[in-house]
């Protein structure tokens, strides 16, 4: 809900009106009464003022509030409310994240691999404002971290809540194949004429039953187009200390399954990106952005409802109460 008014400009005259009203009182202050010289003050000082002489003066303040109202009025305050009607197809989306340990390597700001994938997915799915979108977590195994839904700000959430597979209680591992058919079968009763995942990796399948390229022959079968990211590059890269065991600490090596990732993209008419940094990894996400149109249309409706009258009705009781208070009460002895 809000509140306009139709011809704005009008209101331009409030201040003309209010320097009208100040105007008597500004030439009575300006003026110089006649006087008489007393011996004393007292005598020419009445006993008292009576009210009706001390409210007298302010009965022309009921008419410069009427017009004051009346100006308002004039402008034609509405209250406004919008909605919105969206027509047409949407694009949906499954997002596959590697949690794996290698995910916790220092390369990528602002800490670590999968603080930087989680803020860059973020963005994503905020550009995406008309798309059912889920999200995919896998390590070992794959989990569903949150079903396809268009409650953005509620999957922005969830998303910030991903944590590496340490933390989570999971067994290492890095489960494409898994993750990648997690990532489908979310999609399989879908009824978008698109429908899209996006896996994010950083390592070589080592667990799960099943094949990638099992898992990319199902995404083909079902529609699906699969657009692989891959996350860092085969060199050295710093491990955060708290994600591996004692023994592992420190410089390791990852690798990099490029071959793989690259046969699932063409498999399902999708594309390969490798992202060495968080800049590179969020161009990789805008262009797939890009690619991933969404057709519809929104038609906005607004309703106005017109206020003018809760000023004129005051108006008229302030008009009417003047009139009759100098008829009446303060009206003039003959």
């Amino acid at each position: 809900m809000s509140y306009d008014f139709a011809t704005p400009y009008l209101l331009f005259l409030l201040p003309v009106v209010l320097a009208l009203a100040l105007m008597p009182w500004y030439a009575r202050s300006r003026s110089r009464p006649a006087s008489l010289r007393f011996t004393s003050a007292d005598a020419a000082r009445p006993e008292s003022l009576s009210w009706k002489l001390r409210v007298r003066p302010f009965l022309s303040l009921l008419r410069w509030l009427a017009l004051a109202l009346l100006i308002i009025a004039a402008a034609r305050p509405q209250s406004s409310e919008a909605s919105e009607i969206v027509k047409g197809e949407g694009v949906d989306i499954s997002l596959a994240v590697d949690i794996s340990g290698s995910m916790a390597a220092l390369d990528f700001d602002p800490s670590n691999r999968l603080d930087a994938a989680k803020d860059v997915i973020s963005e994503f799915i905020q550009q995406r404002e008309y798309d059912r979108i889920g999200v995919v977590v896998f390590a070992s195994e794959a989990f569903v971290h949150s079903p396809p839904t268009v409650d953005h700000d509620t999957l922005d959430v969830l998303m910030q809540d991903v944590e590496l597979a340490s933390e989570l209680g999971i067994i290492d591992g890095t489960a494409i194949g898994t993750g990648l058919a997690t990532a489908a079968s979310i999609l399989k009763d879908s009824e978008a004429e698109s429908r899209v995942v996006v896996l994010l990796t950083d390592g070589v399948n080592n667990s799960g039953e099943i094949d990638p390229m099992t898992a990319a022959v199902a995404a083909e079968t079902l529609g699906i187009r699969v657009y692989t990211v891959g996350m860092g590059s085969p060199e050295f890269a710093s491990i955060a200390p708290w994600s591996q065991p004692r023994n592992r600490r420190g410089i390791q090596r990852f690798d990099l399954d490029e071959d793989v990732l690259r046969d699932i993209a063409a498999r399902t008419g999708g594309k390969y990106y490798l992202a060495t940094d968080t800049e590179g990894l969020r161009q990789i996400y805008e262009e797939i952005n890009s690619l991933e149109k969404s057709e519809y249309e929104v038609s906005v409706y607004t309703k106005h409802e017109e206020l003018a009258h809760w000023m004129l009705i005051p108006a008229a009781l302030l008009l009417l109460l003047e009139v009759v208070a100098r008829g009446t009460i303060f009206r003039p002895m003959p």
